[in-house]
Parts: structure tokens; sequence; C-alpha cells
């Protein structure tokens, strides 16, 4: 006979309460009593159990036999199981150890449940509640929400007279409440399903349906000395933004930093999404473009933060492209020094390149990004259906991120991208996310590494393969838009190619291969390209104000071929103006 047990510590008593009161009573478990006729040969959905949640009347426990069946799963009722394992009625659990105690037997049952094979589980209403169950059932389990209408329930429950909670007033009374309180926490669930047909036939086919087209995000864990935090990426995230966020935020309150154009397209889901979860939430919209990323603009949101009442645990989030993302960052690291910060990137570019990695910060009349932070995020997500609101120019610009990953250290990805480089630009959705995949884990490989970019040498100043000019061209046309950050980068990469290619590092064939990608993809490779002209002297005065400089030396990322590159801190400037010049400036 097992012992019972109902903690990993069974004391069967807690202390006696300071108020004098009788101590509480745990309830005696026996969790090995549990489980019993489980299969463990079904893999579907991908080896994890299904738990079905919702109010009482929703169906979980008919929906869930009939889903069981279909999936060929066994099912389980936590109810009857966390009977089994007290020898005792829930009614009775109820009235002699309280809910409290109640919903802490009702964890200890499931998670013992969740440990095996999988199968459906349904719960009982208020087990998602409880933030342990939530968090036990995040992490071993696909969670569906069958979420009904009030008259729909109502006719199921008016017969149970077995629960206790039906028996306090009227269950129309009863039901409004609990929907009230709990539907916001149900929210959270990885899956919604509405079942508000009576025919439990019809809405458990409709969640087989959902459950078997259901497609979790791919995860890229960034994992640092001081931090860590996901980079979630699929379609559909910003609308569950709030069932994302809300195990991550330390209280139920945003603040959304966002741009007008921005705002007009993705506000709306991302508010509808948090208002899902009750994460209250106010916006402070910035004009669009890199002109905000200003001291001006930064004073104004770090005043709309402060105005706002914001306190240590309230949270920014970043709607928008990498001008947001830097902006808000930065304001975020800044504020009462330091608020909690959330990445939602909506441009390819922000979603490969500037939201994950922690890299915040503004621009100057001296050149880019001269005032900024390191500030890790929360959590980062990528939002992949938010790709289709951008024109073909935006996509090029955050692809030439993706392929620098592979030019600057991972031969493999840009193998890759010369198979599949022109899917990703034509829009097709998988292999956009799975290209997104690849850079964000490749970035927080780098990262992981060099978090605040030390290293006297190579690290994740490697990151910035091509941007020494980028920037400068960039800088040269006042970051007005006429030349996006990521055509700069395209450009900047054959010119790193091309200088690597005149100090000996590098061979021609190299060059040619890189020059052939983005020809071929119809990417800016050329300064020409940009239809201006300009001076090659002056492009590198501009670098010489770039923050990687040292010592006055011109500092470049290098590279020995495809996927080899490497940081030089000694570059000629005569090197440097014979590049420019053979690609077409002026002296």
């Amino acid at each position: 006979m097992s012992r019972p047990i109902s903690s990993d510590t069974p004391p069967m008593a807690s202390p006696t309460p300071p108020n004098g009161d009788a101590p509480a009573l745990f309830i005696p478990l026996d969790l090995d009593a549990l489980g019993h006729d489980r299969r463990p040969d079904v893999p579907f959905p991908q080896g994890r159990s299904i738990v079905l949640v919702g109010l009482m009347g929703a169906g979980k426990t008919t929906i869930g036999r009939m889903l069981a069946a279909r999936l060929n799963l066994a099912f389980v009722d936590s109810d009857e199981e966390i009977e089994r394992a007290a020898g005792c009625s829930i009614a009775d659990l109820f009235q002699k150890y309280g809910e409290a105690e109640f919903r802490r037997g009702e964890h200890m049952v499931m998670r013992r449940l969740l440990s095996g094979p999988p199968v459906v589980l349904a719960t009982g209403g208020g087990a998602f509640m409880d933030p342990r169950t939530r968090a036990c059932v995040r992490e071993n389990a696909t969670s569906v929400w069958l979420r009904c209408p009030l008259p729909v329930l109502l006719q199921r429950v008016q017969e149970r007279t077995h629960r206790p909670l039906l028996n306090v007033t009227s269950p129309a009374t009863v039901l409004s409440g609990l929907m009230q309180v709990r539907h916001p926490v149900y929210a959270e669930a990885d899956i919604i399903v509405d079942c508000g047909d009576d025919n439990v036939e019809h809405s458990a086919e409709k969640v087989f349906r959902t459950i078997s087209a259901a497609r979790p995000p791919l995860l890229v864990p960034v994992r640092l000395q001081r931090a860590g935090y996901d980079v979630q990426i699929g379609a559909g995230l910003i609308g569950r933004a709030g069932a994302r966020l809300a195990p991550l935020l330390p209280q139920k309150r945003v603040m959304i930093v966002t741009d007008e154009n921005v705002a007009a397209l993705h506000l709306p889901a991302l508010i509808a999404g948090l208002d899902a979860t009750g994460i209250h939430h106010q916006t402070i919209i910035v004009p669009p473009g890199e002109g905000s990323k200003t001291l001006a603009q930064y004073g104004r949101v770090t005043n709309a933060l402060l105005e706002a009442g914001v306190e240590r645990g309230t949270t920014v989030v970043a709607l928008g492209g990498g001008v947001v993302g830097d902006l808000a960052g930065f304001a975020a690291a800044t504020t009462l020094r330091g608020l909690p910060f959330v990445q939602i990137p909506t441009t390819l570019l922000s979603q490969v390149d500037s939201s994950v990695g922690g890299k915040t910060g503004i621009n100057t009349p001296f050149g880019k990004n001269l005032l900024g932070a390191f500030h890790q995020p929360i959590s980062v997500l990528i939002d992949t259906g938010a790709l289709a609101t951008l024109p073909t120019r935006e996509i090029r610009a955050g692809y030439a991120e993706i392929v620098k990953s592979g030019l600057l250290g991972d031969a493999e990805l840009f193998e890759w991208c010369d198979r599949h480089g022109q899917a990703v630009l034509a829009g097709d959705p998988d292999l956009q996310a799975e290209a997104i995949r690849r850079a964000c884990a490749f970035k927080a490989a780098v990262v992981a590494d060099d978090e605040r970019e030390e290293r006297k040498t190579n690290g994740r100043a490697l990151l910035n393969l091509g941007h020494t000019f980028g920037h400068a061209l960039e800088a040269e046309l006042g970051y007005d838009g006429r030349l996006l950050h990521g055509e700069g980068v395209s450009i900047g990469l054959r010119l790193a190619f091309m200088l690597s290619v005149r100090l000996g590092y590098c061979a021609q064939a190299d060059l040619d291969r890189v020059t052939a990608h983005l020809e071929r993809l119809g990417m800016p490779a050329r300064i020409s390209d940009t239809g201006h002209e300009f001076s090659a002297a002056t492009l590198v005065r501009h670098m010489r104000r770039d923050k990687k400089m040292r010592d006055g030396r011109l500092s470049f990322v290098l590279v020995r071929g495809i996927g080899k590159a490497f940081t030089c801190r000694d570059v000629p400037d005569e090197a440097v103006l014979a590049t420019l010049r053979e690609d077409g400036c002026r002296p």
C-alpha cells in the first residue's frame, strides 16, 4: 500500500496560525493511485497531453472523451482522479479543507497526471485559475479553452445540484460572476475554441479540427548570464499577446510605444489580445521613421511614462520596427532605472536584428545609436503575419540581416538562403518563419557569448558585418528614409567582401558569389543602387564618428570567406578609400 502524499514534503498539518485558529489540515492524497489505463505509444500532438479548461457546463468531460477516442489517447477526468486519490467527494473536500487547500491538492494531482504519457485531461472549472497549475499545464501540455455562452452553460448545469458553487445563489448569477473572473485567465490557454453549439458532437469535431490545425510558435531561447528569455515566432501572435505575456509580466499593466503607421495596422489586435487576459494598457504614439530616434522624442516618451505613474513592475511594450524598439527600449532602460520591456517587432529587419540582444538607443547629430543602453527584453513576440503588411522593399531590407548572419559565421545558413531566399522574399510564410528562426538562433548564440560587446576581437562585434559602410551611407543621407538601414547593410556586405579581397583575406570567388546572390534576389549591392553619388572621403569621415572606433583607427568586420568573419582594428584608410572609389564613389 503506497503512502499518502500531499506534497513533496508531506506534513499532515500546518503550524497554528498567529490568530490562534485551528491549524489547517492538508488533504491526504494517494498519488500512486492515479493515471491508470494510459497509453504510452501515441505521440499526438508532439507528445504532449491535451488539457481542457472552461466553466462547468462547457462539456469538458463529454468532449474530452470524444476527443480522446479520435486521437487514440486515454481520457482522464481530474475531478475523478482527485476523488480517487483523496478517498472522498469534491464536495466533502471543499467542506472539510476549504478551497485553498483543495487547489493545492488539485495541483499535486494534475502535476502527477501530466508527468506521464500523453492523455486528454478534463479539469475542474477552477483548476486553471491556480498559478501553479497553470504553469504546470503550460510546461507539460497543450491547453484548450472550451468557450461557451451563458445560455448554453445555464441549460447544461440546471440539474447539477452536487456542485458546491451552484448552491450559493442562482446559477445565472454564479456563472456570470465566474465568467467575469475566470475568462481573462482562461484566455491564457494555448488554443481557444468557441463551443456555443448545443450539439456536443459538433463541438468535439470542431475542437479536433482546431487542435489538428494548430501550430505552436517556434521558440528560440536566449540564455544570458544575467537574464534569459524566449523569442516566440508564429502567425497571429499580436492578437494573442495577452496570453503569451500574462505569465511573464510583473504586474498586469503595460505601456505600449508604437508609431502612427503601425498603430493603424496592428494596435487594435494587440489591445484586443491584452484586454482578453485583463492586462491594463496605455499607448504612446510617436511619428514614424528614423526621425523619432532623437533626444526630443526620447524625452517625450519618458515624460509620458512618468506622467502615467509607471511603477517598476510596469512593462514597456515596443510595437513596431527597429526605430520604435530602440526608442522604447532606451526609455525602458532609463525610466526608474529600468522597467521590464517586451519587443513585438513588426518588420522583418527588426524581427531578425534589433529585437534580439538588448541593444537600445537613439541617434545624435554625431552619429547613429551613440546614446543607448544594453537592456534585455523579458520576451520577444514575432508575428510573421505582420510581414504581409510590408512592401517588398522592407522585406528585402530585413532579408539583408538574415543573409548577413550566414556570411559572417554560418555558412550553412548562407547555403539555406541561396536555396530559399527567393521564396522568403516572395512571402512564403513557412520559409519566412524558418528564416527568422535561423537568424534569431544565430544571433542569440553570439549575444550569449558576448552580451555587452566587451571582447576586444570578434565576439558580438561580428554582427556589425557591413554596418560600418552602411551606417556611413545612411549618415550622409541624413537618415531620412531614402536609404533603409537594411539596404545600407546589403551594400555594406558586398563592400566588406571587396575590402577583404583587396587586403588579401578573402578569395575573389567568394565576393563574386555574394554579389551574384544579392543581385539575383534584387537586393541593393552597389553604392550606385542608391541612386545617389557619394564622396569616398566624406564617407570615411562618417566612419570615424562610429562608436566602434579605437584609438583613431578605422575598425571593420572583414572575412576570410563565407561564414568566416573577424574583426580588424587597424584597416588602412587608403584601402577603404580605394574600395569606395572602386564601387563608384568620387574621391
